[in-house]
């Protein structure tokens, strides 16, 4: 039975490490593209009026996008269940994206709030520990810096060939 439960930790934690590196590679670019956003009057009284939130009230506000999708994933659930899985897993990806652009933009203005609450700001550096450790090991990684090799390469490549 121990190795059973191992394999599963390691299945699990794996499992997690892809979703953390999903979410981080797409975190940043997808918090940028909303940040236009803020230009739309109305979008920058409503970032002032979540800023200005107190610590339980921006909790919620973070948490409402999550509420907010449940029936989107039941809508791709229906649709692979009448057969249609590859609009299913489009409806999922959709908006797994959308989702995390917008949890990225209300977590930026909510964070200094949810920072005031002791559990949380505990709970978030080890989260953020655990994560850039992870990331350490990712791009320590044989896999990793291959592929930033071939990157680099590809770059140069169609840099040359453009010139």
């Amino acid at each position: 039975m121990r190795v059973v439960g191992r394999g599963l930790r390691h299945l699990a934690v794996g499992l997690l490490a892809l979703l953390i590196l999903f979410e981080e590679w797409g975190w940043e670019p997808l918090r940028r593209a909303l940040i236009w956003l803020g230009r739309i009057p109305i979008m920058r009284r409503i970032e002032a009026a979540v800023a200005r939130l107190s610590p339980p009230a921006a909790l919620v506000v973070l948490l409402l996008p999550t509420l907010g999708l449940v029936p989107v994933k039941l809508l791709a659930l229906w649709l692979i269940a009448q057969g249609a899985a590859l609009a299913g897993l489009m409806v999922i990806v959709v908006a797994k994206v959308i989702g995390t652009a917008v949890l990225a933009w209300l977590f930026a203005l909510t964070q200094p709030a949810l920072m005031r609450m002791p559990w949380f700001a505990a709970g978030y550096r080890r989260w953020y520990g655990w994560k850039e450790a992870l990331f350490a090991r990712v791009r320590a990684s044989w896999a990793w810096r291959t592929g930033r090799a071939v990157k680099l390469r590809v770059r140069r490549w169609v840099r040359w060939q453009g010139t």
